[in-house]
């Protein structure tokens, strides 16, 4: 999951999520009752590929298969993997009603998954169907680093079938009793661990996407890679060129990698290759959050064909804050809650505020002017836009431009001319705002929209 404990370089006997924290793992018991698991699989079959989903782990997905194989591509060795929800919030450590969690893995704070926690104890579907067509679980979820500790959250997961591939719509909806807005975290999108022969992670990181360059291969190593993937898909593939790909449009940050021994291993060994489509997200108490994605099953080429053919036309971004923050989060800032009504209200009360937008992808030629859609009250109404580049990521003032603010607490659209700055080129992969250099108690900034093209 999280990466914050990799640094730990704990052994490498068991991976589990994002940055790949390390620890030894017990062997399975099923002397315990929380042990012993019986998978309750319902599944979907279209006579090209087959999906299932274990209703005594929260409706995870825990098997995938070409129709009529017995294969299972997909890793269960502990609840951790398989392929499921998981997201993130704060605070580090999560200590509800003074629950200490797991040592391993406090450093993972607030993370409800889908299957169940490190202690084997099994998330509970409260709801599902399955009528040959789509498959729809909802379950409430289990805090991994806890014991026995339910999440105050709902997940609910669909699933439909077309073709080689499975259309999956998930969503969250928080009910936390801590109404804290803590920082924006990674969210993976979801976590996808295969058994151990899907070991080759292929994915596209250059700046030629969707112009049939050379896809390349990312390293079979703990702890986990991350890299911005520029045509939005991944693949854990065998030594044939055949596995699984995952592909989410509008997500360039990716992270993955294999643990143990390659090619080997089947879905309770540990041997695991690993993927996830992130964003960082801030995850209100009071959240309702939905994705989605797609997995692809087939050869490499078919898996990134699927992607070309449906992926749409690439443009530069259009973020309208009208019901949610559009993958937007702050550091020294914090805005008006959930839910999102037509704008963002973001306070200016500390240092340096910022508004981070996600990663992305666009040709510096085809938007050389940015739209701000505002209104502010400040007492340094001195704003700057932060630009990150392909081939120099990161914010830095040499990539920046600085503009005033009317500070009326009126809306106004402020054009800011990116194309003057000769730092403003090539492929262009991420924006950052920072609406005043130091804030005020009483500042603040309502935002309708950021966008590379002019408000209608």
């Amino acid at each position: 999951m999280r990466n914050a404990l990799v640094k730990l370089g704990l052994l490498c006997l068991m991976a589990h999520g994002i940055g790949g924290t390390l620890y030894a793992e017990p062997q399975w018991n099923s002397a315990d009752d929380h042990q012993a698991h019986i998978p309750a699989m319902s599944y979907l079959d279209n006579g090209v590929i087959r999906i299932g989903a274990d209703l005594a782990l929260g409706g995870a997905i825990t098997y995938l298969s070409a129709s009529g194989s017995q294969t299972n591509l997909i890793n269960s060795f502990d609840w951790g993997r398989q392929i499921q929800m998981s997201h993130y919030a704060g605070p580090i450590p999560f200590v509800p009603h003074g629950k200490a969690p797991q040592k391993t893995w406090a450093g993972l704070g607030w993370n409800p998954i889908q299957a169940g926690d490190c202690y084997r104890h099994r998330s509970q579907v409260i709801d599902q169907h399955n009528d040959g067509r789509e498959l729809y679980v909802k379950c409430i979820p289990m805090q991994w680093p806890l014991n026995n500790e339910p999440g105050e959250c709902i997940f609910e997961c669909w699933i439909k079938l077309q073709d080689h591939t499975a259309l999956v719509r998930n969503r969250m909806v928080n009910h936390r009793s801590d109404q804290t807005q803590y920082q924006g975290r990674h969210q993976e999108l979801p976590a996808v661990y295969t058994c151990g022969p899907w070991w080759r992670l292929m994915t596209y990181t250059n700046d030629q996407p969707f112009a049939g360059d050379t896809p390349c291969q990312m390293p079979a190593r703990m702890p986990w890679s991350a890299w911005q993937a520029t045509e939005n898909w991944a693949a854990l593939i065998d030594d044939n060129g055949w596995g699984l790909g995952i592909w989410e449009p509008g997500t360039y940050q990716f992270s993955g990698g294999f643990c143990d021994k390659p090619g080997t291993g089947g879905p309770r060994d540990n041997p695991t290759g690993y993927m996830t489509p992130l964003q960082t997200e801030i995850i209100d108490h009071n959240i309702d959050y939905e994705f989605n994605y797609v997995l692809i099953l087939g050869k490499l080429a078919d898996i990134r064909h699927y992607v070309y053919q449906h992926s749409p036309k690439p443009s530069p971004p259009v973020y309208r804050f009208e019901n949610n923050r559009q993958h937007w989060y702050y550091v020294h800032a914090i805005d008006a809650g959930w839910p999102i009504h037509g704008e963002l209200k973001v306070l200016l009360e500390h240092n340096d505020p910022q508004l981070i937008g996600p990663p992305e992808f666009w040709l510096a030629a085809d938007a050389p002017q940015l739209y701000i859609e505002t209104a502010c009250q400040a007492s340094q109404p001195r704003a700057t836009v932060f630009w990150s580049r392909f081939d120099a990521p990161g914010f830095s003032a040499k990539r920046s431009l600085a503009f005033d603010l009317v500070p009326d607490g009126r809306y106004h659209v402020y054009a800011v001319n990116l194309a003057a700055s000769p730092e403003y080129r090539g492929a262009i992969t991420g924006l950052r705002f920072d609406p005043v250099p130091a804030g005020q108690p009483g500042d603040f900034i309502r935002l309708k929209s950021i966008s590379l093209c002019k408000p209608k």
